[in-house]
């Protein structure tokens, strides 16, 4: 049976990174690479022929970004300890603090070529689920207007706002009426404007002209500020499958679930915490509530990780045949926010990374074995 593997397919890559630049030139903003979504830096080359920077949370992106990418990073972190405040500063063109108390203790660290800014909480979000709303009641991302001076502290150049996940152009629209209101007063001050990650693009049906007419707006009222957008899973949107197996199906009180050789805690951990129902090759996700039905329709699975965990399973999935031992699973979409939150819990195989090239060759990026494994443990 073959291993498990993530295909990341070049052509739809190159189709995202098309897109997301000609935003940027049409629009006059900087669209930057956000690691925490997708950090394949064998793709690297790629990317550079479309965008020139890259945004880091921690010291591991930010070397990331200037040992691999090439290019210092614009860089991000809820706390920076004083332990990394020098090396990722090192690795930074643009360095946003989380809050005063941050910026007073380590500013004086950071040097004069960074550009500092700070995250600012306009108290206006449209994320649904709290686990990926930054800013819910009692956030710990960013300074809201009423705890800033009027005056800026010295060296701030720039604010950094993240609202938004996997949201649409009108959001944008929406959220930059709270974000004006609450602190345009102190545009004069800096010298860039951040609006963080979370603007989908790439997806079919968003609206890139309305976004291209929102930031030349936005232009149009503040001039001297230059624009970035941080966005992670648009670059990575629709670029590549998880192929999995079935390893065996077994049955209890109705209900049939397929065992794969792919775990949801471990490889697809956004299908347990968000939860985000994914696409399956060639079957349809249904109610749950159909394994209980006097009318439960023919070949209904749940689909089972190989983890010792209970919950590492996710329903229900109708196929249009009985699934048999070996059979290939093929979850769609499965390369944003993937691999840069895998683990190796239990112990189990890793899925090996590949890209499928323009011209139909298969590369291996990344394998994986015990050795990775042990490497992690004392």
């Amino acid at each position: 049976m073959p291993a498990p593997i993530y295909i990341i397919e070049e052509e739809k890559l190159r189709r995202n990174l098309a897109l997301i630049a000609g935003v940027a030139r049409r629009a006059d903003v900087e669209i930057i690479l956000a690691f925490k979504a997708f950090a394949l830096w064998k793709t690297f080359p790629i990317f550079r022929e479309y965008i020139s920077s890259t945004t880091a949370s921690s010291l591991c992106e930010a070397r990331l970004a200037m040992e691999e990418f090439g290019h210092k990073a614009h860089t991000f972190s809820p706390a920076y300890t004083d332990e990394e405040i020098d090396m990722i500063a090192a690795c930074s063109s643009h360095l946003t603090f989380n809050s005063l108390s941050q910026y007073e203790r380590l500013h004086e660290r950071v040097g004069e070529k960074v550009s500092i800014g700070l995250r600012v909480n306009p108290e206006y979000s449209e994320v649904g689920t709290l686990l990926y709303n930054p800013c819910a009641p009692g956030t710990r991302f960013g300074v809201t207007s009423d705890k800033l001076p009027e005056k800026l502290p010295a060296g701030v150049e720039g604010f950094h706002c993240h609202c938004h996940c996997e949201s649409g152009a009108d959001v944008l629209q929406r959220t930059l009426v709270h974000i004006e209101e609450k602190f345009s007063r102190w545009f004069p001050q800096l010298k860039w404007l951040n609006l963080g990650g979370g603007h989908l693009m790439t997806r079919k049906d968003y609206d890139v002209d309305l976004l291209v007419t929102i930031l030349q707006g936005l232009h149009a009222r503040y001039p001297w500020l230059k624009i970035i957008l941080e966005p992670g899973s648009a670059f990575a949107w629709q670029t590549g499958p998880l192929v999995s197996h079935v390893v065996d199906i077994v049955e209890d009180k109705g209900i049939s679930t397929a065992i794969l050789d792919v775990s949801f805690t471990c490889h697809m951990p956004d299908c347990l915490e968000m939860p985000y129902f994914p696409e399956v090759r060639g079957a349809e996700h249904v109610d749950e509530a159909l394994f209980h039905s006097s009318s439960q329709p023919s070949h209904l699975y749940r689909l089972g990780g190989n983890s010792c965990l209970s919950g590492d399973f996710m329903s229900a999935w109708q196929f249009d045949h009985e699934l048999q031992v070996g059979e290939e699973i093929i979850f769609e979409d499965m390369i944003h926010y993937t691999t840069v939150k895998t683990n190796m819990f239990n112990g189990i195989s890793h899925p090996a990374i590949a890209m499928l090239h323009a011209d139909g060759r298969l590369e291996m990026l990344r394998e994986y074995g015990f050795d990775d494994y042990r490497s992690r443990m004392d």
